[in-house]
């Protein structure tokens, strides 16, 4: 495989700036978390990268969402093999940075595989792409690739015996189990002598055995690059130069110089693992089927008519070449080419307690609860929650509804609108989610925030379907505007939603509610979506009703514009207990103090935690904030902050701690898996006096 945006002979970080882990990086040493590959045979045999005391970024690279264990689907897949621009971007960063730009993927019910590429060596899947993918139950792959005349050296270092082969293998095994992804995508790019192929072929048998056994649900794929004749000849579809490899492991990505009929002859070959077979599409285009980029579906219809599945090389394409207007649009398109050919073929989400608050995992500002906490931009792709399976239909909607980073959050960085212009008496419908929630016998709450204009009225339908039948139920505060319409639009039952928490000044026009419905062993919630009409006449606050007549005359319909905040599906008694603050025991570690000015110091330091208990429940993320005290009773602690944690782990860098300051306490704040934050007053907290001696 290629760059993604260089010619084959190039250097795969020619003209980059240097990354932050590449040389004189001292893993060892404290610094901002990173992610970063392994580099040569002897870093991966020594295994450096799993020793903490070689390794301070390794607690930080470990994945805190876990796989389903389940295998892949027996249907046609797709595997997204993410190579953009050289690996390890803004996504290196374990904590997250504040590029609010950043790359991400949102589109995951379209996915089964994700693969981390780069053309380093051993290239481990920041934590992050791991977090987001196993959330949506989609796999995450590494890559271990030998390319060029020094990949060549590395084959007959690592194939010179059976054994050695077999303890590479191990090693790559136990990477993959540490750190929490799903297993490999194996890219041997060079011609090798026939001698070395029964230790190749050791190599793939015994790493599919010792992944499959390690962790279950793993994959290991092969790349069409070598045949078993030892030539660096790409075949672009299964035969009988690779199926050896094939059939030692769980599949083969085919490379996407492929012709018309590649696909079925491949299909043939494979017989009863023809989804086994991921034929290559180069988003890019290089010699591939049907060109890529914007007519990457040519290719989709092709294998979909052939019943096969894809590999999706490069989808970073749209990002790279700054494809207009601009990203989240175009994102947005180019993935609505994938829905359009292939169909929506994975569904989510599937067990109690469901939260999302649609984050994406970048932004310009952070919120929790309506109550802004940040107003710095950032990115973490670990902060992203269930994303919502909207359609894209362009600007010829007169009602859309979209991701909107503008506006204020109810949580995270974004939320969910739904704006534009609507008639009296219609009413829209757009899905959120399509899952396969079992319920039980009793009763679930359902919470919900928004934020709407007087006339805009806003509810929630979910889908539930049995064995023998479907229904459908509409949630919503003021169900008479739903009821009374003329459309023939009606639902199994209706359910008032009421007010949990209604506007007020500070949470920045959220309201809350909550709905309680009864449920039933026999269903499934199958579908959530978002139901949106105007308020009937004389719901209007004078003001805003003529305002909007007049714009209504004009044009035959009213303005329109509500955004949703978060949904939460909970059980009834399943209300979360945090632990006290006395259960936890946190700690500090790597404490350094360096001189800014003459009136303030900067302290770096390592931030632990952990429940001293038996019982170790698990929490979604912790927010992180520091209080700082001064010796003057009249004034209040300050309150900030600093970032949010996806392991038991946090690093502070740089913080500036103003010479009037008499301690600093950092505040660790459980965030459950239904959304509930634990109150800040009740969190674990670290104490730390400052340094007020000369440095």
């Amino acid at each position: 495989m290629y760059p993604s945006a260089a010619a084959p002979d190039a250097d795969a970080t020619a003209g980059d700036e240097r990354r932050a882990w590449e040389p004189p990086f001292d893993a060892s040493a404290p610094a901002p978390p990173m992610s970063y590959p392994i580099t040569d045979l002897a870093a991966l045999a020594s295994r450096a990268y799993l020793s903490a005391a070689a390794n301070f970024h390794l607690p930080f690279n470990m994945a805190s969402v876990p796989g389903s264990g389940d295998p892949l689907p027996a249907r046609r897949r797709v595997l997204v093999c993410h190579d953009m621009e050289g690996g390890y971007r803004d996504d290196a960063a374990a904590q997250g940075g504040g590029n609010p730009d950043a790359y991400a993927l949102w589109h995951w019910h379209l996915i089964d595989v994700f693969v981390y590429f780069s053309h380093y060596l051993v290239t481990l899947p920041p934590p992050c792409w791991t977090n987001a993918a196993h959330l949506h139950g989609v796999k995450v792959l590494g890559t271990f690739i030998t390319e060029w005349d020094k990949g060549a050296e590395v084959c007959k270092e690592m194939l010179a015996t059976e054994a050695s082969a077999q303890m590479y293998a191990e090693r790559l095994t136990e990477l993959a189990a540490a750190l929490g992804f799903d297993g490999w995508l194996i890219n041997i790019e060079v011609k090798l002598d026939v001698q070395f192929i029964d230790n190749l072929k050791e190599f793939v048998n015994h790493l599919t055995k010792t992944m499959h056994a390690a962790v279950p649900g793993s994959l290991v794929i092969w790349y069409d690059a070598i045949t078993v004749k030892g030539d660096l000849d790409w075949q672009n579809k299964l035969n009988k130069y690779n199926k050896p490899f094939f059939d030692l492991c769980d599949g083969l990505f085919a490379n996407y110089t492929w012709k018309k009929k590649d696909p079925e002859d491949s299909a043939a070959v494979a017989g009863d693992r023809k989804y086994d077979v991921y034929m290559g599409i180069d988003v890019f285009g290089r010699n591939t089927f049907g060109g890529g980029q914007w007519t990457t579906n040519v290719a989709l219809d092709l294998l979909k008519k052939v019943d096969v599945s894809t590999a999706i090389f490069a989808p970073g394409w749209v990002y790279e070449t700054k494809q207009p207007p601009d990203f989240e649009s175009a994102q947005n398109r180019w993935w609505g080419l994938v829905e359009k050919s292939w169909g929506v073929l994975r569904r989510y989400p599937k067990q109690l307690p469901f939260y999302t608050y649609f984050d994406q995992g970048h932004g310009y500002q952070v919120s929790i609860k309506g109550h802004q906490v940040s107003s710095d931009p950032w990115n973490n792709i670990s902060s992203q929650s269930f994303q919502p399976m909207l359609k894209y239909t362009g600007d010829q909607a007169q009602l859309q509804a979209f991701i909107n980073f503008k506006d204020e959050p109810y949580s995270g960085g974004n939320c969910l609108t739904v704006k534009g212009s609507l008639r009296q008496n219609i009413i829209f419908s757009e899905q959120l989610f399509n899952g396969g929630l079992g319920m039980e016998d009793g009763s679930i709450h359902l919470f919900y925030s928004v934020r709407a204009d007087a006339g805009s009225a806003l509810g929630l339908s979910l889908n539930l379907s049995s064995n023998k039948q479907s229904t459908s139920i509409l949630v919503a505060e003021d169900i008479a505007s739903f009821i009374t319409k003329k459309q023939n639009h009606k639902y199994g039952s209706y359910v008032k939603a009421d007010e949990v928490e209604p506007h007020a000044p500070d949470n920045q026009g959220w309201v809350l509610y909550e709905a309680t419905l009864q449920s039933s062993s026999g269903y499934k919630l199958t579908g959530i979506n978002v139901v949106c009409t105007l308020k009937i006449a004389g719901e209007m606050s004078p003001e805003t009703e003529e305002d909007m007549i007049s714009e209504a005359n004009a044009n035959g319909s009213s303005p329109y514009h509500v955004s949703l905040g978060h949904i939460s599906i909970q059980k009834t008694d399943a209300n979360t207990e945090f632990p006290p603050a006395g259960s936890w025991v946190t700690e500090g570690e790597h404490i350094s103090w360096s001189n800014s000015s003459d009136t303030t110091k900067r302290v770096s330091l390592k931030l632990s935690w952990k429940l001293n208990t038996l019982d170790q429940p698990s929490f979604r993320q912790y927010n992180i904030y520091v209080e700082k005290s001064t010796a003057d009773p009249n004034i209040k602690a300050s309150r900030s902050y600093l970032g949010v944690a996806s392991v038991d782990a946090f690093y502070v860098s740089g913080l500036e701690v103003p010479s009037e300051v008499t301690d600093l306490k950092f505040i660790i704040q459980a965030c459950a898996h239904d959304g509930s934050w634990q109150e800040l007053e009740k969190c674990p907290k670290f104490l730390l006096v400052p340094v007020h001696s000369e440095l």
